[in-house]
C-alpha cells in the first residue's frame, strides 16, 4: 500500500485559448480570484486562480489550441519518496523532479514532478 504522503488535489489545469477572457469568466461567474501569474517561456503564460483553498491553473500557448492538454496536481509531503514509490510501481515519469516557483510563502523550496496516468493524463506532484 502507498504510504499516505498524498495530501490533497492542489490544482487542476486547463489549456485555454484566451487567458484574459478565461480569467474574467472564472472571476465573474464563479468567484475565483486571480492571484499569481508567470511566463514559462516561448510566450507560454500560466495564471493561477484561487477559490477557497483550491486552485485553478489556466495555461495558454500562443499557437496552442484550447483544451489540448489537461492535468491535475497533488500536494505531497515528500516528493522524492513519492517518486521512488511510483517508479517502483512502474508508473511512467513525464518530467523529472525540478524546482518550481512559489506561488505563496509556504511553497518556498517546493519541487514538482510529472507522471503519466493510464490514458495519457498528466499527474503533477508538488511539495518538499
Amino acid at each position: 500500500a502507498m504510504v499516505s504522503r498524498f495530501k490533497r488535489i492542489d490544482h487542476v489545469a486547463l489549456h485555454v485559448g484566451d487567458l484574459a477572457r478565461s480569467i474574467e469568466f472564472y472571476e465573474k461567474n464563479f468567484g475565483f480570484r486571480h492571484y499569481f501569474q508567470h511566463a514559462a517561456g516561448g510566450g507560454h503564460q500560466i495564471a493561477y486562480l484561487k477559490l477557497g483553498d483550491t486552485v485553478l491553473e489556466l495555461t495558454h500557448y500562443p499557437n496552442g489550441s484550447a483544451m489540448a492538454g489537461f492535468h491535475f496536481c497533488l500536494e505531497v509531503e515528500q516528493v522524492e519518496a513519492a517518486v521512488t514509490e511510483l517508479q517502483a510501481a512502474g508508473v511512467a515519469m513525464v518530467r523529472a523532479p525540478h524546482d518550481t516557483a512559489a506561488r505563496e510563502e509556504r511553497e518556498q523550496g517546493w519541487r514538482r514532478v510529472v507522471f503519466r496516468g493510464p490514458d495519457g493524463e498528466q499527474i503533477e506532484l508538488r511539495g518538499k
